[in-house]
């Protein structure tokens, strides 16, 4: 598959649904039996949500489908690409025909992408499922973080960050996946290296539901109780501006000790692909 063609996802391949529809596209879909119809090996979302997909299925009993799913060919039936909530609410209504695009789609690598690009691009998947998207992508598809973000749509730096979350323990990964806190108390757990403060402070915003800005209070001051000097805790604002805005740029962590003629920039990387793409930056 072309890096031109997956650049652009299923848009490239699909047309805009919004856009008025000519007899050429009228005829790209099929009206397919629901039963012919094998799921995605690549779905990406572990979990639905069971309030939408009821919603969903109120909707199409009242109005029909307006979004056809997408398939393949695979030996005498199909194979879906995108639209598994549609198809699971089409079952649970006992429709039997579904309008779906019809794609020539030959091998499981080609497959895989599209099936990863789409959903990231028009599921509301949760931060560790997208995630875990991106690092298939990576690892099954052997494409590079920055390739990864070319074919999404997304800054290379969206794609790092989103992968330093599968650093995390499983159990708060699992907290983050079912909305026990957001991105930004994960950020801030991931900057801690101690695993028994980190895991204290992700009980903390469980439990006492406290802010980003109070997971990074107790982060230094856990990093004080640890034996942290007292500059080091004390770091003038200058520094810690310059520390998030190359954060920001460099896409992981960064640190900034200041001595009296000059100091030291450490950046974190955590593989040999995220050290590739920190010197593609700096160069």
């Amino acid at each position: 598959m072309s890096s031109k063609r997956l650049g652009r996802g299923l848009a490239a391949l699909i047309p805009d649904i919004a856009e008025e529809e000519s007899e050429e596209r009228k005829s790209s879909i099929q009206h397919i039996d629901v039963y012919k119809i094998k799921p995605n090996p690549f779905q990406p979302r572990e979990n639905f949500d069971e309030s939408g997909l009821e919603d969903l299925k109120n909707s199409i009993a009242e109005k029909g489908i307006i979004q056809p799913i997408t398939v393949r060919r695979v030996d005498d039936g199909f194979e879906l690409i995108a639209g598994e909530r549609r198809l699971r609410s089409v079952l649970a209504l006992n429709i039997g025909h579904i309008p779906a695009y019809v794609l020539n789609v030959d091998s499981d690598e080609e497959m895989l992408e599209l099936s990863l690009i789409e959903n990231i691009q028009r599921e509301d998947l949760n931060p560790i499922d997208i995630a875990r998207a991106y690092n298939k992508l990576l690892v099954d598809c052997n494409l590079t973080q920055e390739t990864v973000a070319k074919r999404v749509g997304k800054e290379r730096s969206t794609v790092a960050n989103f992968l330093r979350l599968l650093k995390l323990p499983g159990q708060i990964q699992d907290s983050l996946k079912f909305g026990e806190m957001n991105m930004g108390h994960a950020r801030a757990l991931i900057t801690i290296e101690d695993q028994q403060l980190q895991t204290s402070i992700w009980k903390k915003i469980v439990k006492d539901k406290i802010s980003v800005r109070d997971v990074e209070r107790l982060a230094k001051q856990g990093k004080k109780n640890n034996g942290a000097t007292k500059k080091e805790v004390e770091k003038p604002y200058y520094l810690l501006e310059a520390e998030e805005k190359l954060r920001n740029f460099c896409g992981t962590n960064v640190r900034i000790k200041s001595g009296k003629k000059g100091g030291v920039i450490e950046i974190e990387f955590y593989s040999d692909d995220e050290l590739e793409r920190l010197l593609e930056i700096m160069s």
